[in-house]
């Protein structure tokens, strides 16, 4: 099919479909909220109590602690029933929950102290003896979750990850309510890496670690510290939250709250009959709720950018290590070509309604240290520029077939891979094939179709062989560092990138010399240059963040990490 007429075709299903790409295309990812304390419950007179429903158009996995799950509608479900030692605020800076903390002199040891009288869902105290419980499960040999990275820059943690020590020797109980953490090395963000989220180590009392991820306690009956309790379960459909009236910020004001899976063609209809009170939506579906009386629409720009991943590897899940022994992709030129031949604005306009930006980096133009565009190579749509870094790095087509050969004169094909989903997802797939094949680069569908979303992750996790490309989404979370995605030894590097400079630069970004902003951004802007040129994946866009809210739902505050800041005070107004 000519290139012409596949926008055509593709603008066409997407206008006809009334669908397009998942806005935060379900990423792995841990968001933290500012919450800061409040001793005013007192309600309006307007205000009510009363039941609002969240929608989602994918069913969560169920898996309701932080450290096991991977789903972006389970962290939502998480984000009503858990919370951790800190929060975050519209700044993007991390602030007390309900501990607060000390650094030492020397800067490697933090002392935190918790807030007394906090209580787990079942009416335990809450001690920092749950959150070294947190530490050391995840630090576990036998922990089978992905939160390590969380974990492993304090004293002793690899250690006992490689099973070498029984604990964390960086770890050190003062008393219920301190501890005192020391980290491997000095790092400007080692708090912001902590893992931050207690476990009930009552609830899980007797459960093996290498059993609990699969456990009732984390599926079936969880016990959290936030507003919210789960109460029922109704797998693929919903989820039935109720208030904890314990809870150690006051007494939320909503009785519950319901997490419902929908179709999101049927989204407006919901909203207009008062079956959904709040949704992140999709860019197409902005134009229908904006024409509704009894629904705002809000957006703001994000922390989530879209990437197509490139394999140069494998993780070494002994050493926790990435080999990088796959040689596919090694050609600069080639990966330059494969960006310049993806016609972005183009791709954003038919699947995202415009509700995105072109990146050129993978730090969100959020974050202060975003290197301004003017410092990077923007890659404008330019397939013939293309085809010329192909020709140069020895990529020509021998044989008359269409497609170009390797440098060495044999077959070239790329296998990519994309997750299932709306039905745009089929066409931003079909879309980056069609502009690889354009170009002259053989490029055929994983497995021959959409991937479902869970084996998806999982395939990515164990690097099949059919991801030799992969379309990849995050949502960073508010610390800018991007070490724990592309760090040599990342576990969510999956393209298994190493590379010298790039882990000089980011260990850089993170020294004692980084206590200095304007030193630390010049480091992480000069890191961004080096991606950039290299191309170790090819950024796509960054996506702008949309929520529709009912009227009657109050209390609703948006920022760059979320819609769920301080979801005690949310109220119903009628």
């Amino acid at each position: 099919m000519k290139k012409s007429a596949l926008w055509a075709f593709m603008l066409m299903l997407v206008m006809a479909l009334f669908l397009t790409a998942c806005n935060n295309d379900n990423s792995t990812t841990d968001k933290e909220k500012e919450k800061g304390k409040d001793d005013s419950t007192k309600t309006s007179e307007t205000a009510k109590s009363g039941v609002v429903t969240f929608g989602t158009d994918q069913a969560p996995e169920g898996v309701y602690d932080p450290a096991y799950s991977g789903s972006i509608v389970d962290s939502y479900i998480q984000d009503f029933t858990m919370e951790g030692i800190y929060s975050v605020n519209d700044e993007l800076e991390y602030i007390p929950n309900f501990a607060k903390w000390e650094i030492s002199e020397d800067k490697l040891t933090y002392t935190f102290t918790f807030e007394k009288g906090v209580k787990w869902h079942n009416g335990e105290e809450l001690t920092v003896d749950d959150w070294v419980f947190a530490l050391e499960t995840v630090a576990d040999p036998d922990y089978d979750g992905p939160r390590f990275n969380y974990v492993e820059g304090v004293k002793g943690a690899k250690a006992k990850k490689l099973g070498k020590a029984e604990t964390i020797e960086g770890i050190e109980v003062v008393d219920p309510y301190t501890v005192k953490i020391t980290f491997e090395e000095v790092e400007v963000n080692n708090l912001e890496k902590l893992w931050s989220y207690p476990m009930p180590k009552k609830h899980y009392e007797g459960i093996a670690v290498k059993d609990l991820g699969e456990s009732k306690q984390v599926r079936e009956t969880p016990v959290g510290l936030g507003a919210f309790k789960v109460k029922k379960v109704v797998e693929g459909e919903y989820s039935e939250l109720e208030r904890f009236d314990d809870y150690w910020k006051g007494k939320p004001q909503l009785d519950g709250i319901i997490v419902k899976t929908i179709d999101p063609s049927l989204t407006a209809g919901a909203f207009q009959n008062g079956e959904i009170d709040i949704m992140d939506i999709k860019p197409q579906a902005v134009k229908e709720l904006s024409a509704l009386d009894n629904v705002r629409i809000e957006e703001t720009n994000g922390v989530s950018y879209s990437y197509i991943g490139l394999r140069f590897g494998h993780r070494d899940k002994a050493t926790l290590t990435n080999v990088a022994d796959f040689d596919k992709f090694k050609s600069k030129e080639l990966r330059q070509a494969l960006l310049y031949a993806i016609n972005r604005p183009a791709m954003i306009d038919a699947f995202l309604e415009g509700k995105a930006e072109v990146a050129n980096t993978v730090i969100p133009r959020t974050f202060w240290t975003a290197a301004e565009e003017s410092e990077l190579n923007q890659y404008e749509y330019n397939p013939e520029k293309a085809k010329e870094l192909l020709k140069a790095a020895g990529y020509v087509d021998k044989d008359g077939d269409g497609f170009v050969e390797d440098p060495s004169g044999q077959p070239f094909k790329i296998s990519f891979g994309h997750y299932a989903g709306p039905a745009a997802f089929e066409g931003r797939s079909q879309a980056i094939i069609q502009a690889w094949n354009d170009v002259g680069v053989k490029t055929e569908q994983a497995t021959g179709t959409l991937i479902e979303f869970n084996l998806y992750n999982d395939m990515k996790d164990n690097d099949d062989a059919a991801l030799e490309a992969f379309f990849g989404a995050w949502v960073t979370g508010a610390d800018p560092d991007p070490s724990g995605l592309w760090g040599n030894d990342a576990e969510w590097n999956y393209g298994r990138y190493v590379d010298a400079t790039n882990q000089k630069l980011i260990k850089q970004a993170l020294s004692e010399e980084a206590f200095d902003k304007d030193k630390r951004k010049k480091t992480y802007v000069e890191w961004q240059k080096y991606f950039n040129e290299e191309l170790p994946a090819l950024p796509l866009w960054e996506n702008i963040d949309l929520y529709a809210i009912n009227n009657r739902l109050q209390g609703v505050h948006v920022n760059a990490v979320g819609f769920q800041t301080d979801v005690h005070k949310w109220s119903i107004k009628e």
